[in-house]
């Protein structure tokens, strides 16, 4: 209601009045051609307030990292809101926009053959934004490489990875690839494989499940998960133990394990259970 203009207004007013007045043609064409611009003039504005109401909600619920992408999103909303106003305008009016319309088509696929790649990021930019598949501050795996999201730009996104240096990927890259977000994980496991030699007794084989549990129980920010007895080994006994650190952040998994391994080596020393040299193998998965 606030776009609505006081020329609108007055234009609804004298397509009124002309039911009742008897103008000469050439004045009635006249003031017809300028009704017609007043009210699609009128439609691009409530168009326009439209998508600038629809980005903005969406920028206050993405917040202010997505701000740049989002902006280039009203603008190509406001320009075909606009396009399509003048479009209608002349067709209103009589002019034959077949021609026009069939060669912004040509010159449409020109220029996405001449910039296919930026345009690609661009889409992929605007698909990242609407769906939010990450946000500044996860931490992301593509094939070999992680690092933590600084940047999500119109062309490319820029990760800080573990070792201090900048990776920049393209968007359209990024989406095509399959991600591992660790920012959205709730929980990261640590998955051990833990050889025990032969001549360990059944006794302590049996007893070695209850201490391993007891240990994850007795870490905080730790839930347990399972230990069992895997397997007979080529050397060893194994047993596998996964328990899980209930923060997404890493440091806090890696304290766990520091905490877990010489918890383990103290209670297996104090119950006379030796590990199997060189079977002793710790696998850390994040999920």
């Amino acid at each position: 209601l606030r776009r609505t203009t006081r020329l609108f207004l007055v234009a609804v007013a004298t397509y009124l009045a002309m039911k009742l007045l008897a103008l000469p043609p050439r004045l009635d064409r006249v003031i017809d051609g300028g009704i017609l611009f007043v009210f699609w003039l009128q439609g691009a504005l409530w168009g326009t307030a439209a998508v600038r109401n629809a980005v903005e909600r969406r920028a206050a619920s993405a917040g202010a990292e997505l701000a740049p992408t989002l902006g280039i999103l009203r603008f190509v909303g406001l320009l075909l809101v606009w396009l399509i106003a003048v479009l209608m305008l002349l067709a209103n009016l009589g002019v034959d926009i077949t021609a026009l319309v069939a060669g912004l088509g040509v010159g449409g696929v020109a220029v996405a053959l001449a910039l296919q790649t930026v345009l690609s990021d661009l889409f992929a930019s605007l698909a990242i934004a609407l769906d939010r598949p990450f946000t500044i501050g996860d931490t992301l795996q593509l094939d070999e490489l992680v690092g933590k999201v600084e940047h999500i730009g119109i062309k490319s996104t820029r990760l800080r990875s573990v070792g201090g240096e900048q990776i920049v990927i393209s968007n359209a890259q990024l989406l095509a690839a399959r991600l591992r977000n660790f920012g959205r994980a709730e929980e990261r496991r640590a998955l051990y494989l833990i050889g025990v030699p032969y001549e360990t007794s059944s006794a302590k084989l049996r007893a070695i499940p209850e201490i391993v549990e007891r240990i994850v129980r007795a870490l905080p920010g730790a839930r347990f998960g399972i230990c069992y007895f895997k397997s007979l080994g080529a050397s060893a006994l194994e047993f596998e133990v996964t328990f899980f650190s209930t923060s997404h952040d890493p440091a806090q998994l890696a304290d766990l394990q520091q905490r877990f391994n010489y918890a383990l080596v103290d209670a297996f020393a104090a119950e006379g259970i030796g590990f199997a040299y060189p079977t002793v193998r710790q696998i850390v998965e994040r999920a």
